[in-house]
């Protein structure tokens, strides 16, 4: 009688979500990872094509999701094939040396009606903490997140360009699951 109690009341919870763990596998296809920089009088759109990760929930609480993403820099392209090259070289992320830039969530924290996003961002070998405000949403199976938000870029050593190329790069992530 109580195997029967305790399975009725594990298939309760379940069917409920409040102990549902779900996988969100994060791709080019559904996850974008795009760029503005930019330099008095100008600026230059880029991104990078090909991401791969995973958004892991358990239960129905955003701030109990948790990041993973692989960024592979070279497949990075901007707005300009002349400048491609230039970002992959070892002035910018020198893709030979660092093929891969990383982030990886600590914290989501509710914040009003949106979340704030603190994790771990490698890039050039050098991993900081960044926050960031994203609005993140759970429908059905899809998982939704957009952010918008900037870095300084020379924290991780990309000084190339100072004074003619502004420090602030600004950054946007999409993600929809569906």
């Amino acid at each position: 009688m109580h195997r029967i109690l305790c399975t009725a009341a594990a298939a309760l919870l379940l069917s409920t979500g409040t102990l549902l763990a779900a996988d969100y596998a994060l791709t080019g296809a559904n996850t974008t990872v795009t760029f503005v920089g930019t330099k008095p009088g100008g600026k230059h759109t880029g991104g990078f094509k090909t991401v791969a990760g995973v958004a892991s929930m358990s239960g129905a609480d955003l701030t109990a999701l948790k990041i993973k993403l692989d960024i592979d820099v070279n497949s990075l392209y901007s707005d300009n094939a002349k400048l491609t090259g230039h970002l992959k070289s070892p002035d910018f992320f020198g893709v030979k040396s660092n093929p891969k830039a990383t982030f990886t969530s600590t914290k989501i924290e509710k914040s009003g009606s949106d979340y704030k996003v603190t994790g771990d961002l490698t890039l050039l070998g050098q991993t900081k903490s960044i926050t960031f405000p994203a609005q993140i949403a759970l429908k059905g199976d899809a998982l939704s997140l957009t952010s918008a938000f900037t870095i300084d870029r020379t924290q991780w050593g990309m000084t190339y360009g100072k004074g003619k190329i502004d420090d602030t790069v600004s950054l946007a992530v999409n993600v929809n699951s569906n």
